[in-house]
């Protein structure tokens, strides 16, 4: 069975990103990563994608109307033949527009346990509250920010004397497992789903 094609959005160093193109090396994967696109040209995670042999694509906002710069950033996944979009640390919001053009095909991985904390500073939330476990969740992208279907989550617990930033770091550790893998289960689901229908 072909591989599905996926493109991967990042903003920084893409560690996420990195853990999902190690994952597709596996033979039984059902995907392998075709682009790895930035809104930042100076992402560390676009040179190691580089290198790895992987097509990259970096286009700054700024000073661009939002629907230019989506328009650039489509254009380059439907260039790349990207079937699927995985978010990875990428910090911009997609508009309506964007997200409907590939509805039901973008996924994302949030650092908390939704429906709690969407948006930012998560663990730093979860602290304040005085919570006992805090996560990651992998779902759908839909309009509604950290809205969409949830599709795989994990957690950690909250530890005595936890700051955001030692929370933050074993929560990445789970991302990194939870991300591939619920990507590949999500792929896997919508390949049987397209054969059946």
């Amino acid at each position: 069975m072909a591989k599905r094609r996926l493109g991967i959005l990042i903003s920084g160093r893409g560690s996420n990103m990195a853990s999902l193109v190690e994952a597709s090396r596996a033979a039984d994967c059902p995907y392998e990563v075709v682009l790895v696109a930035s809104d930042k040209p100076a992402a560390a995670g676009l040179g190691w994608a580089a290198e790895q042999g992987i097509a990259t694509f970096a286009q700054s906002p700024k000073g661009m109307p939002k629907a230019e710069y989506e328009a650039a950033i489509d254009a380059a996944l439907r260039d790349a033949g990207v079937e699927a979009i995985a978010l990875a640390g990428y910090m911009r919001l997609l508009s309506d527009d964007f997200v409907a053009r590939w509805r039901g095909r973008i996924v994302n991985i949030h650092p908390s346990l939704l429906p709690k904390y969407k948006g930012l500073d998560t663990h730093a939330r979860a602290l304040a509250a005085g919570d006992a476990t805090a996560g990651c969740s992998v779902h759908i992208v839909t309009e509604e920010l950290d809205g969409g279907a949830l599709l795989g989550q994990a957690q950690v617990p909250v530890l005595p004397g936890d700051t955001a930033d030692s929370l933050a770091a074993r929560v990445l550790e789970q991302e990194h497992r939870l991300y591939p893998q619920t990507v590949a289960a999500w792929l896997r689901g919508a390949e049987t789903a397209a054969h059946s229908s």
